[in-house]
């Protein structure tokens, strides 16, 4: 399913004749401050995503959006919150994979994010780096494959905890290559990290804002990208994709959605308008320097998106028996 990946700015007659047609549908929205609840904690990559989002929609539509962080559960918390408030377009949540991904983990969900949620669009996709300690021989993605089938089980990597973007990041390359590597699970990204840097573990699949540093002063090794093509950011570093693993992707994407009755015409808007933010130079250049990658598409296509995400990650999920509890 194919999304929109914003490189340029080719939609400013769309947007116009979208946003003109949402506004005459919904003369009286927004009547007062849109809350923007973001089910993660403050400081993380849907919290930056939502607070450049949220400065410039809401000069666009002439209300304040309040960023709202209410985290925990893997983001169910908040998402909760989110399904369970008035459906009349002034309560949105940017969510992350987690909305595709907490189904297979969790036994028991609150809610059904398919049925209990109507998407907007997608936001943003942010890769992971596949970071080793210097010490270990290998340079590329390729060649850590080919280490890692002469020492199965011999091979670990760090991640903050079952189910997080580096615990997926990883099953999915055992997953789809056939090599074993250990998980190794920390209380958070920091802890992990650390004992990266010391070499108590060989590999990890950190942000790229938590890795670049740490690899431009020599201290970690960038064997690879888990996103579709290079950053900007690093760009001698290549895919994994491009190291022999064909499809391999393992993106952080966020993507904002309202409550499931909210009316067709403010949904319609609300993609017209976050469309208009998305489009602008400066969002593009803010999301770039934090090493992500901004996205739009229509809410059927983010629809189709999470479900085709969900597909993916229960195979993979279900085969590494990773579970949350």
């Amino acid at each position: 399913m194919a999304l929109t990946w914003l490189k340029s700015v080719p939609f400013a007659c769309t947007v116009l004749a979208a946003t003109t047609s949402a506004l005459a549908a919904t003369p009286d929205f927004p009547s007062h401050p849109v809350r923007l609840i973001v089910p993660y904690a403050p400081g993380g990559n849907a919290d930056i995503m939502a607070r450049l989002i949220a400065q410039q929609l809401s000069q666009n539509i002439g209300q304040q959006i309040v960023v709202d962080n209410r985290a925990g559960a893997n983001g169910i918390i908040g998402t909760d919150l989110a399904v369970k408030s008035a459906p009349d377009g002034h309560t949105l949540v940017l969510v992350a994979s987690s909305l595709a991904t907490n189904p297979s983990l969790i036994k028991s969900m609150p809610y059904d994010g398919q049925r209990d949620l109507a998407p907007i669009t997608i936001v943003g996709s942010t890769p992971l780096i596949l970071a080793a300690f210097p010490g270990l021989p290998a340079t590329t993605a390729k060649d850590l494959i080919a280490l890692a089938k002469t020492k199965p089980g011999q091979l670990n990597y760090a991640s903050s905890g079952n189910g997080s973007p580096a615990n997926l990041a990883g099953a999915l390359l055992g997953y789809m290559t056939g090599i074993t590597l250990v998980h190794v699970t920390y209380k958070g990204t920091a802890q992990a990290m650390t004992d990266v840097l010391g070499g108590h573990v060989q590999l990890s699949f950190p942000s790229m804002t938590a890795a670049l540093p740490h690899v431009k002063s020599g201290k970690l090794k960038a064997l690879g990208m888990t996103g579709p093509q290079r950053s900007p950011l690093a760009p001698d570093v290549p895919t994994v994709a491009e190291s022999g693993v064909s499809g391999y992707q393992a993106n952080i994407w966020n993507g904002v959605l309202a409550p499931v009755a909210t009316p067709r015409p403010l949904i319609a808007k609300l993609n017209a308008e976050l469309l208009r933010v998305l489009t602008s130079s400066e969002m593009r250049e803010r999301f770039a320097a934090s090493g992500a990658d901004v996205a739009h598409g229509t809410p059927e296509e983010f629809r189709a998106f999470v479900t085709s995400e969900q597909i993916k990650w229960a195979k993979v999920i279900r085969e590494s028996g990773m579970r949350v509890d």
